[in-house]
């Protein structure tokens, strides 16, 4: 095929799950490599689960995800229009076409009639009632104005067959396909009609799409027949799923792409995990930008089993992305974080040295949360059988902490370590020993985004010591506790 063409076609019916996210990625990708167009179209033809704003969302994710459609309803192109909605004339048309070559038919059956319908296994199938009505019975219906719509119809002998390029070759007996509704009542078509329409004017070459997908293909299939169409190529994904045996759902509200960016993912992160979930880069390569995705992609590595969605991995990979930001970027991500801080400190030096220390933004309220909250700590805390440290030696050494602390004029991290240093020497102990109590009696904290020195001159001189003195009070006034 000389010129590629892949589409996105979410339905407008709520948040952007992963999987449609995954699905609009490897679309994309495989457009971008090919040097071909990717195509957004909104699939809004089921209008009684239509989602305020989903439609701005769509906009909104596939603009942080940097997926940027070559043609689509806001951009526009030349197989418009690109919202089903707008489409109508265009799907009566061809399902004109369908009824006077047979290949569909009108169903007059009432609800009540289809809800009774039920086959040998107990599930609904419709009965091709209709499709046996004679020319005068239709018309005679449609003079009366009886409610209807139009039926794919589907032989009930032989076999449709395709080719997919991740499951290989799929065939299945006619007599298992419905007669599917192709146009409803209200002049709206279904997904298996319109999706067959749209990808034919809209020159689509192949579709992604999830392998729930598969065992309706050949009804599509049929329909391409009908029409004398070429049938596109098929790229069906595997499951994400939330477990070994839950796959993720939109209607179980998992895996929501705004949810992940609310919890502190960073939308490149996100998207690089997401490329990897059903697809292996054949390498021991795992974080990609878009450009490296677009050149490593290949269908041949999406996977037939089903991915399961690990938070652990994307974290890890999310924080190896947050480590390589320009320090400026990173610290205008983790601003909003700081609002609460109502404590006076030096927020350069608190981005500085929490940007390598955490694997979520939204880690930062949790680990700067000392900045405020500092009486009640436990006083155990200063007992640590790694840094030979305890509430004991803790009394002992916080006086000669203070009255050296006091005396610096310098307020750096360079003093202030240098200072720690020499005490430490001066009293015979190991500098490890001092640092760790230091760091608990400023903080109230056993795990700080620095050391001693760093937590100092974080809070300042006039906090910094007011904390020591607080610390060594409240150790003065607890109950002697022996160090083991």
């Amino acid at each position: 095929m000389s010129n590629i063409r892949t589409r996105f076609a979410p339905s407008p019916t709520g948040f952007m799950h992963i999987g449609n996210l995954r699905t609009a990625l490897y679309a994309y990708l495989f457009a971008k490599k090919s040097k071909g167009q990717f195509i957004l179209r909104i699939e809004d033809t089921d209008q009684e689960r239509l989602v305020g704003d989903a439609v701005k969302a769509i906009y909104s994710t596939l603009k942080l995800a940097n997926l940027q459609h070559d043609e689509g309803p806001d951009v526009g192109g030349p197989c418009g229009p690109y919202t089903q909605s707008e489409r109508k004339d265009i799907y009566k048309k061809y399902a004109n076409e369908l009824l006077d070559t047979s290949h569909a038919y009108y169903c007059f059956c009432s609800k009540e009639r289809l809800d009774s319908l039920v086959d040998e296994t107990g599930n609904r199938r419709y009965d091709k009632h209709c499709r046996y009505l004679t020319r005068e019975e239709i018309e005679q219906k449609l003079a009366s104005g009886i409610p209807y719509v139009i039926r794919q119809s589907v032989p009930s002998e032989g076999v449709t067959a395709f080719s997919d390029l991740v499951y290989g070759e799929i065939s299945i007996e006619n007599r298992e396909l419905h007669d599917n509704i192709l146009l409803k009542s209200d002049g709206f078509p279904t997904y298996n009609f319109a999706n067959v329409v749209d990808d034919h004017l809209m020159k689509i070459t192949h579709v992604f799409r999830g392998m729930e997908y598969l065992s309706s293909t050949p009804n599509y299939n049929l329909l391409y027949e009908a029409f004398g169409w070429t049938i596109p190529l098929y790229v069906h994904l595997p499951h994400i799923m939330r477990d070994k045996r839950s796959k993720l759902s939109k209607r179980h509200g998992d895996a929501n792409f705004e949810d992940f960016l609310e919890k502190g993912f960073l939308p490149e992160a996100i998207l690089n995990y997401v490329a990897l979930l059903g697809w292996n880069p054949k390498s021991e390569v795992e974080k990609f930008s878009l450009t490296e995705l677009v050149d490593a992609f290949d269908v041949s590595g999406i996977s037939k089993s089903s991915a399961v969605f690990d938070e652990v991995k994307l974290r890890w990979l999310n924080a190896l992305y947050i480590k390589e930001l320009p320090p400026q970027r990173f610290h205008s991500l983790a601003a909003p974080y700081y609002r609460a801080i109502s404590t006076p400190v030096e927020v350069n030096l608190l981005s500085a040295l929490i940007q390598t220390r955490i694997s979520a933004l939204s880690d930062i309220p949790d680990m700067v949360g000392f900045v405020d909250s500092f009486d009640g700590y436990s006083l155990e805390m200063f007992d640590s059988k790694d840094a030979k440290s305890s509430a004991l030696l803790a009394k002992e050494l916080l006086p000669d902490v203070i009255e050296a602390l006091e005396s610096l004029e310098c307020w750096s991290n360079e003093a202030l370590f240098g200072a720690l240093e020499r005490l430490a020497e001066l009293r015979s102990i190991k500098k490890k020993q001092l640092l760790w109590i230091v760091r608990i009696a400023v903080t109230g904290r056993l795990s700080t985004p620095g050391g001693a020195s760093e937590m100092c001159l974080l809070v300042g001189k006039e906090l910094a010591l007011e904390r020591l003195r607080k610390s060594l009070s409240r150790l003065r006034a607890a109950q002697p506790v022996e160090s083991e």
